[in-house]
């Protein structure tokens, strides 16, 4: 909601939204889903894919995450003996959706909520068990979806660690006893679109809501709002020693981070790496795998390594 990103990773709904549903009629409810075992993996038996022979072309979008990302599943492949080719910072979805159901791609690093909203700007679903069902009947037959890891790249609300610790803050309905004495920040259509649904799912009433944009992590850090609306894997949430709360109600609909594939262009050892890739990754361990790339400035290549060695898939 206050990034730039999520325009480009939401593209042009409206305009796209029917077209790409329609072109998801034809999916077979059979196509892999996220979150457990499929019935049958992309490519499984067959010889078109990353370890029989062929080159997996893994893509990505064009911010710093979805670079780290694209690297990530780059060099789990690679250490499988799957031959790869790198084509980063694409753009926006429009095009390297079009990319992956031409086959010019094999592999992105995707958002499964905004990836449903692309595809069916009306549905409702939020768990991750529901959108990624959506997902299998959306996407065309040519596509699927492997396993959805834990991480999410989400809207949160978020508090410092003192504040946490001070009201024993976990979850977002922690805050039901104290938002009456605290401000909440965010961009500035925040209120308008979650003031109500926050009154009426948790029962919250802040004191005050400010627009505080993309200074609002700052601003939880400095005390000037106590609540504030952040991104799960902002890097400034580790920088600044913020805690994310749960939303065990989903307020806000999954994000979980997973593999879209061009089904003919992956055999089993492809997909089992990918997959393996997502078992391991959770928020806060991309979170500070963010901190490295964006605050420290390290490159994306080197932070995917050193992750994927230390869990043992390099």
């Amino acid at each position: 909601m206050n990034r730039s990103r999520h325009a480009v990773l939401l593209g042009t709904l409206a305009a796209l939204a029917l077209g790409a549903t329609a072109c998801g009629s034809s999916a077979s409810s059979s196509n892999p889903l996220g979150g457990g075992s499929s019935a049958a993996a992309p490519g499984a038996g067959s010889t078109a894919g990353g370890g029989s022979g062929g080159t997996v072309v893994v893509g990505s979008a064009n911010f710093p995450e979805n670079v780290l990302l694209g690297s990530i599943y780059s060099q789990a492949l690679k250490a499988k003996g799957v031959k790869v080719e790198e084509k980063f910072n694409i753009g926006s979805r429009e095009v390297i959706y079009g990319q992956l159901q031409s086959g010019n791609l094999t592999v992105l690093p995707e958002y499964n909520g905004s990836l449903l909203a692309y595809l069916d700007a009306k549905n409702t679903a939020v768990t991750t068990q529901d959108v990624n069902a959506a997902l299998a009947k959306a996407l065309p037959s040519s596509l699927a979806v492997l396993d959805s890891s834990p991480a999410e790249d989400k809207d949160s609300l978020s508090v410092a660690q003192e504040t946490a610790d001070k009201y024993n803050l976990k979850s977002i309905s922690d805050l039901a006893a104290k938002a009456g004495e605290f401000t909440i920040g965010g961009p500035p259509e925040f209120k308008s679109r979650r003031e109500q649904q926050f009154k009426d799912v948790y029962g919250l009433t802040f004191k005050e809501w400010k627009p505080t944009a993309d200074t609002t992590a700052n601003a939880l850090k400095d005390g000037s709002i106590q609540v504030g609306n952040v991104f799960t894997t902002d890097p400034k949430i580790v920088q600044y020693k913020l805690v994310a709360l749960s939303d065990p109600k989903n307020v806000f609909g999954a994000q979980n981070i997973t593999p879209l594939v061009n089904k003919a262009g992956l055999d089993a050892t492809a997909t089992a790496a990918l997959n393996a890739v997502s078992a391991k990754l959770d928020t806060a361990g991309l979170t500070g795998l963010m901190k490295r790339v964006s605050v420290d400035k390290e490159d994306p290549s080197t932070v995917a390594k050193d992750w994927l060695k230390a869990n043992g898939l390099a």
